[in-house]
């Protein structure tokens, strides 16, 4: 134990020092912060977390824009400490199917800026000379794949930083408590004293939710098992003289890796039975054999592995011995993604947590960024820590998506794959309705949501000659995926659909300060009748996106909030982090409220059937809100709509949202009423009305012009973001929102292909497309648009090619598609004028 005194204060104390930990002090210290604490139970370099047994290589391209920039932050931050080696990865296919996948990886490749090239087992066989190329059908090569060293960068960092005179760090040291006083965190508890504090950080990985559980808060992460062994020696690997002399080598269809480390070959493997532990019985430094994350290898679970590795490289695996074995402990979270940021309901407390070496010092660098200056320089919405609020905490919920997720580490994912555990889980008051019509529910923010309606399977003979053409043969391009939403779309279009539930978040705004707030938080100038609604951006001091919503007032001190099911957590913290001294309550309606959509040319008559009130375009105009007897039921309804369509959204108590589902329902038999899924709602009528989704098209990293979304000017009140916002009106986009059509779905001949979103948009010598920013053009969404007869892709296109009737292409599965910019900006291709949401 250190003979250093514990501070009795700090303004930042950091819990963990593993790459994580360590990487966070130092980014903090370069962004100024000047008091902060470092606390770790274990001892230093290595405490004895994750970083000390992973097995350090870094295989740069993912699917995931979110993940791959980190990656290649990452990368560089070790490339400047001289601790990175390229030493190139070849992900190996057994089967035709991977090689599929191989080419869909090329494009990702692409669109996020990664060198990667698809090999054959000639290629593969010479660059690996031992690998059994019998087995294999050809390689994924991957140059700037390669190994780090995460201890050394860590020590490095913290030492740095202590250099600075900016941190104190204390190693065996063990956490007992977290004090909370008036829901702001206030002190860390250790075994050698309290530390009061102005803002904690829990970057403890696999112990992060013992720690949360201290300050009444959950980080909703498992540990679980990554088997891993290490053989040897091996002659070909020690003549090279080299620490890694081959490239590393993961057997994708089997869930494995090989790596060569030094004359050893490690082996490690995620095809086991997932085997996950509980914190608690995760043992001391003091009890464990190794380290608290190396238990002992589960020999019969590795087993199958152990044939998979001598079946691909017999050649030097079959006499070498093993020289060690572990379980190595790893952190999983429910959707496999980190759990980064501040609590929602812990002020001062925040979250870097669940990461792995791969990105380790890039989420230090941005949370680092998100503490200091209140947003990161990349978009993180997808790892932020509140997105399961309300839902996805318990232990339960955890274990069995991680159980899961582990075995989609290295598996084909689909773009729109499903989760089958811990469902379902939120029903909403139509769920029994909506199953009875044989509904395929997709689950959002662990609500069900129907995304089509076999009832609906007729609708496919009615509309055949307007579907013809938009088909999808290809078993991946209509996997999960229906014609009926095609079919569901278009009688919408023609007659009147009713969706419920669209899964919103619902947050009410309530206060005497409410107007101001609103105000300070929205672009949009919130002054507006009680009735009224504005749809708004939220930005960051930078001007990019941190959400985009739709907000109505119902009185003087009181507005209502509608975003995405799965900002609300997010939505919540940024309100509370923003409301100072304001008197304004947050007040969460997501789940006391059922919406029930109901929009096309004969929605007006559905709903005057049963409205005591008057329902005319007079008497309720649009964008307005009022209160309505629909039968027996008293509905908040706001005439808005998302697909492009005259009707209203209407709200209902939760436990009468089934009757009014049948109020409507039965109302609507004269006009074929049909029940309408969110394949219509979320994907082909906003695109073809061109409306954006947060997540997709508004990001960080894009502004309000770039997205088209300027109409609201610059109001004079002050609001967050106001100053870039005003600087992107007034300058020339770098890059403009567009929507482009594919105009030969077979450009080489055989079977059509529609692509499903992350494509790279090309010029017609076939270079991605670039902005000055260095941002490439990829799809943001796809969908068909079955109105227009064409499949629809948005995409930020650099300004020199953001002209309507622009020739480009869409790179997808290895074919280049011809596409053209049909629209620029965000008028929308369908019903431009928007005669039908007026009428």
């Amino acid at each position: 134990m250190s003979s250093k005194e514990l501070p009795s204060k700090a303004g930042t104390v950091i819990i963990g020092a593993g790459i994580v930990g360590t990487s966070l002090a130092y980014h903090l210290a370069d962004q100024g912060r000047e008091d902060i604490v470092l606390i770790d139970k274990g001892p230093f370099p290595d405490p004895g977390g994750s970083t000390g047994h992973a097995s350090n290589f870094i295989m740069p391209i993912e699917h995931n824009k979110e993940m791959a920039l980190l990656t290649q932050e990452a990368m560089e931050q070790y490339k400047e400490e001289d601790l990175y080696t390229e030493s190139g990865g070849i992900e190996v296919a057994r089967t035709e199917e991977r090689m599929e996948e191989f080419r869909r990886q090329i494009a990702s490749s692409k669109s996020w800026g990664q060198e990667a090239e698809i090999i054959s087992t000639e290629e593969v066989k010479e660059m690996v000379p031992y690998i059994n190329e019998d087995i294999i059908e050809g390689g994924f090569w991957e140059p700037r794949a390669g190994v780090c060293d995460p201890l050394r960068f860590g020590e490095i960092k913290r030492k740095e930083a202590e250099e600075w005179g900016v941190l104190q760090s204390f190693a065996n040291t063990e956490v007992t408590d977290l004090h909370v006083e008036n829901g702001a965190i206030s002190a860390v508890e250790t075994d050698r004293g309290t530390v009061k504090a102005d803002e904690v950080v829990i970057a403890a990985g696999l112990w992060s939710p013992k720690l949360a559980e201290m300050a009444g808060t959950e980080i909703p992460l498992t540990p679980a098992v990554h088997q891993m062994i290490s053989v040897g020696p091996i002659d070909v690997l020690e003549e090279t003289g080299e620490e890694i002399g081959y490239p590393i080598v993961r057997d994708v269809d089997t869930q494995m890796y090989e790596r060569p480390s030094g004359n050893d070959m490690e082996v490690g493997s995620y095809e086991h039975r997932p085997i996950l532990w509980d914190v608690e019985d995760v043992p001391s430094n003091e009890e464990a054999p190794l380290s608290p994350t190396q238990p002992p290898l589960t020999q019969d679970a590795f087993d199958p592995s152990m044939e998979h590795a001598l079946e691909i490289m017999p050649e030097i695996l079959e006499d070498a011995e093993i020289r060690h074995a572990i379980d190595g402990l790893l952190s999983v979270t429910p959707d496999g993604m980190p759990l980064v940021g501040p609590m929602d309901d812990v002020d001062g407390l925040w979250s870097c947590s669940a990461i792995w070496i791969k990105e380790a010092p890039a989420f230090a660098k941005y949370t680092a960024q998100w503490m200091t200056q209140g947003y990161p320089e990349v978009d993180l919405h997808q790892s932020d820590v509140n997105r399961f609020e309300g839902y996805g905490t318990s232990k339960k919920f955890v274990k069995e998506r991680a159980h899961e997720g582990f075995q989609k580490i290295y598996d084909i994912v689909h773009p729109r794959e499903q989760w089958q555990s811990s469902r379902p889980l939120r029903q909403s008051a139509f769920y029994d309705r909506q199953e009875d019509l044989g509904a395929e529910f997709f689950e959002s923010a662990g609500w069900e949501r129907p995304q089509w309606f076999e009832s609906n399977e007729d609708l496919l003979e009615k509309y055949e000659d307007e579907l013809e053409g938009l088909q999808r043969p290809n078993e991946w391009d209509s996997r999960w995926w229906s014609e009926i939403i095609l079919g569901e779309h278009l009688h919408m279009r023609d007659n009147v659909g009713m969706i419920g539930d669209m899964g919103f978040g619902l947050i009410d705004l309530v206060g005497d300060d409410v107007e101001e707030f609103t105000q300070k938080i929205f672009v949009a100038d919130t002054a507006i009748d009680v009735g009224e609604s504005v749809y708004t951006p939220v930005l960051a001091e930078n001007g990019g996106f941190i959400s985009d919503l739709t907000m109505a007032r119902l009185a003087d001190d009181h507005y209502r909030v509608m975003t995405g099911g799965g900002e609300t957590g997010p939505d919540k913290r940024w309100f509370r982090n923003n409301i100072g001294s304001l008197d304004v309550r947050i007040v969460d309606q997501t789940s006391s409220l059922a919406t029930l959509g109901v929009w096309g040319p004969n929605a007006r008559d559905v709903v005057q059937e049963v409205a005591e009130e008057d329902v005319s375009h007079e008497a309720f105009p649009p964008y307005t809100a009022q209160h309505l007897t629909l039968g027996e039921v008293d509905v908040w309804a706001f005439r808005i709509s998302y697909v492009g369509e005259l009707g209203w959204e209407l709200y209902a108590p939760m436990e009468q949202g089934g009757r009014l589902w049948d109020i409507i329902y039965e109302a609507g038999q004269d006009y074929d009423i049909r029940p309408v899924g969110m394949g219509v709602y979320g994907t082909t009528g906003r695109m073809e009305k061109g409306y954006r989704l947060y997540g997709h098209e508004l990001e960080l990293e894009y502004n309000p012009a770039e997205a088209g979304l300027t109409f609201h000017g610059v109001k004079d009140e002050d609001f967050i973001g106001k100053e870039a916002y005003a600087e992107a009106i007034d300058e020339e986009n770098v890059a403009t929102l567009c929507t482009l059509t594919v105009d030969d779905h077979a450009p080489e001949g055989g079977e059509p292909r529609f692509m499903t979103g992350g494509e790279p948009i090309l010029d017609l010598d076939g270079n991605v497309l670039e902005d000055e920013e260095g941002r490439r053009s990829y799809v943001t969404s796809a969908g068909t648009g079955p109105s227009l007869g064409k499949h629809l892709l948005m995409s930020y296109i650099p300004q020199e090619y953001a002209e309507e009737g622009q020739d480009l292409q869409v790179e997808y599965m290895g074919t280049q598609y011809p596409v053209t910019v049909e629209r620029v900006g965000s008028k929308p291709l369908f019903d431009p004028s928007n005669e039908r949401i007026l009428q």
